[in-house]
């Protein structure tokens, strides 16, 4: 998204509904020519903003998705109070207040919110060990220049979002209720999964252990912006997620999704493997920027972060599966057990590398 090539410039729109009252909100002068439908999102509704001297974004929120707004600028008002920007080699396109100092700004019962336009290049996967070793910095970056926040002044947006033993309940629970037949492979995907009860008892040794700190908690590729040639990274973006979690929690996501050599959606299943240069890459990346900063135990659970996020979204593909695919779109009835079993593979692959 926040990218000039996604434009649609073909999509203006003459006198959009909100404009008199997003006016108002925060003192523009704008006439509709100059609001363009933008992007193709899937859970907010995104235009490009153009007032003749700044470029913004704004997203009319889809808060049927996230539940509940009012935490997501509660956290995002404590990052723009409290964070050290100076910090950061990069933008963080936080939401912009209103002229009641209000980060979310309602029209007619719908939120609206709007940022910074930041130029530059969104990519969907990492096409060398560079790549990856600069997200894993610019993540790490991140998590250090909020290490001084009082964690536990952030909000849940989703409670119990990556909490591995709620995960590892709520499939037990999908399996009790679940109309399908619990033979041939989902037998196998369901029994497998529920073996990993060792990493739910590591994921409680490591709580007891850990601080909690700033992470973002949606450490995928297509969340940073890159410049043109992609040898830098110039914004962190999709920061709803943000709260207080684990450094493991963001590195163990980019693991997941950067460092295996087939996508999450991907049946080759004798393909799928951990990139070991990626993840080099990686823990090479993050430890450049954590280290002297991170404690050594949050060092040492790092390792633990691949398994960890490896393994709970296989907890929520299978229960989704089980439940009647529920929660995930997906584009065939049997996608959520094929992502469930492509992550048992990366799973066991990531156990091997003890």
């Amino acid at each position: 998204m926040y990218t000039e090539s996604e434009i649609n410039a073909n999509s203006n729109m003459k006198n959009p509904s909100f404009l008199t009252q997003l006016n108002d909100a925060y003192g523009f002068l704008l006439p509709g020519a100059q609001i363009q439908k933008f992007g193709d999102g899937h859970i907010h509704k995104t235009f490009l903003i153009d007032d003749g001297v700044r470029q913004y974004i704004l997203q009319q929120f889809n808060n049927s998705v996230f539940k509940n707004p009012e935490r997501i600028s509660h956290n995002h008002a404590i990052l723009l109070d409290q964070i050290n920007a100076n910090q950061l080699p990069f933008e963080l396109p936080l939401p912009i207040p209103n002229l009641n100092g209000e980060l979310f700004t309602v029209i007619d019962g719908d939120y609206f919110r709007l940022s910074p336009f930041i130029t530059g290049k969104c990519i969907n996967e990492v096409d060398n060990s560079h790549q990856a070793y600069l997200a894993a910095k610019a993540f790490a970056h991140f998590i250090k220049a909020g290490i001084h926040i009082d964690a536990s002044l952030f909000q849940e947006v989703i409670p119990g979002f990556n909490d591995l033993e709620l995960r590892y309940n709520q499939l037990l629970e999908a399996l009790s209720k679940t109309e399908r037949e619990v033979t041939g492979e989902l037998q196998v995907l369901v029994d497998f999964y529920l073996s990993q009860k060792d990493l739910v008892e590591e994921y409680l040794f490591w709580k007891e252990r850990l601080p909690l700190r700033l992470t973002h908690n949606d450490t995928k590729i297509n969340n940073l912006i890159f410049s043109e040639n992609l040898n830098k990274v110039i914004a962190i973006i999709d920061l709803d997620t943000l709260t207080a979690g684990y450094v493991y929690y963001d590195f163990g996501d980019l693991v997941r999704t950067v460092a295996c050599t087939e996508g999450e959606n991907s049946t080759n299943w004798n393909n799928i493997d951990v990139d070991q240069d990626k993840f080099d890459a990686l823990l090479n990346g993050l430890l450049e920027i954590g280290d002297g900063t991170f404690t050594k135990d949050e060092i040492q659970s790092l390792s633990f972060g691949g398994k960890m996020m490896t393994c709970i979204m296989g907890f929520r593909f299978l229960a989704d599966y089980l439940n009647g695919n529920i929660y995930y779109t997906i584009h065939y009835e049997a996608q959520n057990l094929h992502r469930a079993k492509n992550h048992m593979h990366l799973l066991m692959a990531l156990r091997k590398r003890r």
